[in-house]
């Protein structure tokens, strides 16, 4: 009687005259939920009968997972763990010998996904994951000598429903360039959509920018020629606006708090004070936090819930802030702040994390 070989066992059925050759192994890449990716290639000798599937051995011995090819996923790893893996191809005569080890990744717990570098992206729902809470912040708008830029709107969605393997659109927004006698305008950032969430940016004028989704609030727009940056606008209210040119006397004036965990204004030109200098002299707008509703920003400049601020810097503060008015000085123009870029945030449950709302439960670093 032949015998399978199975778990360090001869069963009934096994040939190891028609088993197939090893498979060939890949690589092993760590997942965001406890899980590794293990790719491989198939064996060219498949012995007696076709491979009719694969199965994936981790170093620990007790995690294993079958496919029909690669790459396979092993789920349900320990995080902080080391693992390595090996693989059998399995015929109807039994698996063959084990491939070589594959590379060692560590198992990790990720709960969420940041996204602050201005470009578009594809997310992949990990396994396990059917609902995500998502902040959006867009690009703030630059300034030039007579406007300071409009600030971007943040906006979240909760209970957003994915498929895990699936890939969801993320966009985030570049904040737009300081110039001379004109600006650039941000651009928006969102999640799936426009429709679906979305923060939006304030040109460089008197505009602000607005956002989409279950709540937010919108950036502030310039309040006067020559004006401070704006401020980003925060999970439930709207960030500051730009303080007011001071004219030839000394001085600034300071711009407007954020409020619902928005980002402040900035402080206005100081005219001949800043005669100096070879750019202007009206601070950015504050950007606003990605990490829930925290304290406001607080002027001249001040980030809100967390987000960067630019008291000294005619450029906007990260996420969502608009840049400061360049401003004229003996005669000549000065060059305006840029804006500041966006972000995307996902968040899901796992771990220690609950599930995540947005503003402020369970959607912490």
């Amino acid at each position: 009687m032949s015998f399978r070989y199975n778990a360090g066992i001869n069963r009934p059925g096994y040939n190891a005259l028609k088993v197939a050759n090893a498979p060939t192994i890949g690589s092993a890449t760590a997942g965001v939920s406890n899980c590794a990716s293990v790719s491989f290639t198939a064996p060219s000798c498949t012995g007696g009968s076709v491979i009719t599937t694969y199965t994936v051995v981790a170093s620990c011995g007790v995690k294993t997972a079958t496919g029909a090819s690669s790459p396979i996923t092993v789920n349900c790893l320990t995080t902080g763990n080391s693992y390595t893996f090996k693989v059998a191809a399995n015929n109807i005569y039994g698996p063959s010998p084990l491939s070589a080890a594959s590379n060692s990744i560590t198992a990790a717990l990720v709960t969420c996904a940041t996204y602050t570098t201005p470009g578009s992206y594809s997310w992949v729902a990990p396994v396990g994951v059917t609902s995500v809470a998502v902040v959006v912040v867009g690009g703030g708008s630059g300034g030039y000598y007579v406007n300071s830029g409009g600030a971007a709107g943040l906006g979240y969605k909760n209970g957003y429903s994915v498929t895990p393997g699936n890939s969801y659109s993320v966009v985030v927004g570049s904040g737009g360039a300081g110039g001379v006698s004109s600006a650039t305008k941000g651009s928006v950032s969102y999640f799936v959509s426009t429709c679906v969430v979305s923060g939006n940016t304030g040109a460089s004028s008197t505009s602000s920018g607005t956002h989409t989704g279950d709540g937010g609030g919108n950036g502030a727009g310039s309040t006067g020629s020559y004006s401070g940056g704006n401020g980003a606008g925060g999970y439930s209210g709207n960030g500051g606006s730009g303080g007011a040119y001071r004219g030839h006397s000394c001085g600034q004036t300071q711009g407007s708090n954020g409020s619902g965990g928005g980002g402040a204004g900035g402080r206005g030109g100081h005219g001949k004070c800043c005669c100096n200098s070879s750019v202007g002299c009206a601070t950015g707008g504050g950007g606003v936090g990605i990490y829930g509703q925290g304290s406001n920003g607080v002027a001249p400049s001040g980030g809100g819930s967390g987000g960067c601020g630019s008291v000294y810097s005619l450029n906007g503060g990260a996420y969502g802030g608009g840049g400061g008015a360049g401003g004229i000085c003996g005669g000549s123009q000065k060059t305006g702040g840029n804006g500041g870029n966006g972000a995307v945030r996902i968040v899901w449950a796992g771990g220690t994390r609950g599930t995540p709302s947005f503003p402020s439960t369970n959607v912490g670093p």
